[in-house]
């Protein structure tokens, strides 16, 4: 079996109600099995540090994930058009992955998550694209074969699966927002196969 791994940080839990859906997609290639990982909080008081191992949910994403993983894909809430703070420290850790080419030619995607349908999620995904692409990965996006990118009437995009939340219960994805996610994480875990052989 080779692993994507699918990584996030979710505050409300709707970007890891996502994760779970691409981690489906991924699961329905056979010869291919989901990793999933988040990243601990980042905290404005410098004396404060989460705990090495969450206390639930999957494990927190370490630089030996990305060496072992086919491809990857990841996922953040929005916040002001780009991705959070956690996601991007994260992100800040891997310069010896980058210089090392770790990451270089791997198949890659990207998810969010907003409160309103124009709160940024597009923009999101485009700078969450941006360090992957410096890291030499190559971007999964959806195309418009994906029939649900023409009926939603929420979230879902050409450059990545998203999810709005409509300021009410965060993990409610639509149909077609959990179909997006699925068809995302089986699109990236097919290149990543195709390109193993």
């Amino acid at each position: 079996m080779s692993d994507i791994l699918v990584f996030y940080y979710s505050a409300g839990g709707a970007t890891e109600a996502l994760a779970r859906e691409v981690c489906n997609g991924v699961d329905s290639v056979k010869g291919m099995s989901a990793r999933l990982r988040t990243v601990p909080a980042v905290s404005a008081n410098t004396e404060a540090s989460e705990d090495p191992v969450p206390e639930s949910g999957p494990p927190y994403v370490s630089l030996d994930d990305l060496g072992e993983c086919s491809g990857l894909v990841m996922g953040s809430p929005t916040r002001f058009g780009n991705m959070s703070s956690a996601l991007k420290n994260f992100i800040d850790s891997t310069a010896g992955e980058w210089m090392k080419g770790t990451l270089t030619g791997k198949p890659a995607g990207v998810f969010t998550s907003t409160s309103s349908l124009h709160g940024g999620s597009e923009t999101t995904l485009l700078t969450m694209a941006i360090p992957l692409l410096h890291h030499g990965m190559l971007y999964v996006g959806l195309p418009y074969s994906e029939k649900e990118l023409s009926t939603t009437k929420s979230g879902g995009s050409l450059y990545g699966a998203t999810h709005v939340t409509w300021n009410r219960d965060p993990d409610a994805l639509t149909d077609d927002e959990k179909s997006l996610a699925f068809a995302l994480g089986k699109r990236v875990a097919t290149i990543a196969q195709k390109l193993e052989r």
